[in-house]
């Protein structure tokens, strides 16, 4: 009930709360354009993605590169399992996003014996090997050519999601509550342990953490969201090609945890939405994009190097402290008046 309160009275859970209310609100302004809503709820998709990788790099400060591939194994997945096989969408998204824990578990096994660089390195070989399989293994993923009319969820004769506005509710309804888990982590000592990790893997361990198995465990963690937004966005989308497993896929992912604000809760959220429709007005210049985008992000890299809401976080933070400072301040002036109030008092007495 006490962190409840707490949680009513910090800014920052308002803010997450704003960023919901207005995404809640986006079919009563567009939920007759499908374009503006397909193209949201797709970046709600990659969102779940995103925090997937803010619970690896955000909190336990490990850089895999392989986010994106992890995004196409759980597309491809439901893809290859709803058109192919004639799977229901609901049971291919639950083993596409077992499928894509547990390969993340095994290559955990290999990658989380290196360190720093060469972690990120060895994750991106792992995502390039997951891209070539996707686009040249052609008997079984048809390669190039993708995977058309991957299905829908099945609403069971209640909600028809063929209609945007169910689907981008159902995505949203997902999206809230990994928003919710996040911030539930961030909050428990296993969040606390994870960013012991990233703070110093030797002290941690001096003090009795478990690095391996913490460690092995964000990774998977982290590959699973990755399946559930690739296997829910290639629902939305409705076609998966090789394209949603390439390495870029995952620098767009870090770029917009950048933009964002790593190890923050609402940071993977507003970063996604802000980097995706800056995309999209200038997607008349798709092939310069990132010439265009670069100067802001070098921007935000030098002025607001914690992202956008671990800036407004610090500025609060020390918005907090001059508050907290004047009101000391002012106590300590009111007991110096009191005491020589009472001192005034006596020498009259005497």
């Amino acid at each position: 009930m006490n962190a409840l309160k707490l949680a009513l009275h910090n800014p920052r859970v308002w803010g997450t709360w704003a960023i919901l209310i207005a995404l809640a609100l986006v079919p009563v302004v567009f939920g007759n354009e499908n374009y503006v809503m397909r193209l949201f709820t797709g970046a709600l998709c990659t969102a779940i993605a995103v925090y997937g990788m803010n619970i690896l790099l955000g909190f336990t400060g490990l850089l895999s590169l392989a986010q994106g591939g992890f995004f196409g194994v759980g597309a491809y997945t439901v893809g290859l399992l709803t058109t192919d096989y004639d799977w229901p969408f609901w049971t291919a998204l639950i083993t596409g996003v077992l499928f894509a824990a547990v390969l993340g578990y095994l290559c955990g096994l290999i990658a989380l014996r290196t360190k720093d660089e060469y972690f990120a390195i060895f994750t991106m070989a792992i995502g390039f090997i997951i891209y070539l399989i996707v686009s040249r293994w052609e008997s079984v993923t048809h390669a190039h050519t993708g995977v058309n009319n991957v299905k829908l969820p099945e609403g069971g004769g209640v909600i028809d999601f063929t209609d945007p506005i169910p689907l981008f509710y159902l995505v949203f309804a997902i999206l809230a509550l990994i928003v919710y888990v996040t911030w539930a982590i961030r909050r428990s000592s296993v969040g606390r342990t994870l960013i012991s990790i990233r703070t110093s893997e030797d002290l941690a361990d001096a003090i009795g953490v478990n690095v391996g198995v913490n460690k092995q465990l964000a990774f998977a963690a982290s590959t699973a969201l990755a399946g559930l937004g690739g296997g829910l966005y290639a629902s939305v989308i409705g076609f998966i090609g090789p394209d949603s497993a390439m390495v870029d896929k995952t620098f767009e992912m870090l770029m917009f945890i950048l933009v964002g604000g790593l190890g923050t809760v609402a940071g993977p959220l507003l970063g996604t939405l802000i980097v995706t429709f800056i995309f999209e007005l200038f997607q008349d210049f798709q092939a310069y994009r990132f010439i265009l985008v670069g100067p802001i992000i070098i921007a935000l890299v030098i002025f607001a190097p914690r992202g956008i809401v671990g800036y407004l976080g610090g500025w609060l933070d020390k918005r907090k402290a001059r508050k907290r400072q004047a009101e000391a301040a002012a106590r300590r002036a009111a007991a110096a008046t009191d005491d020589s109030t009472r001192s005034t008092a006596t020498q009259e007495v005497q």
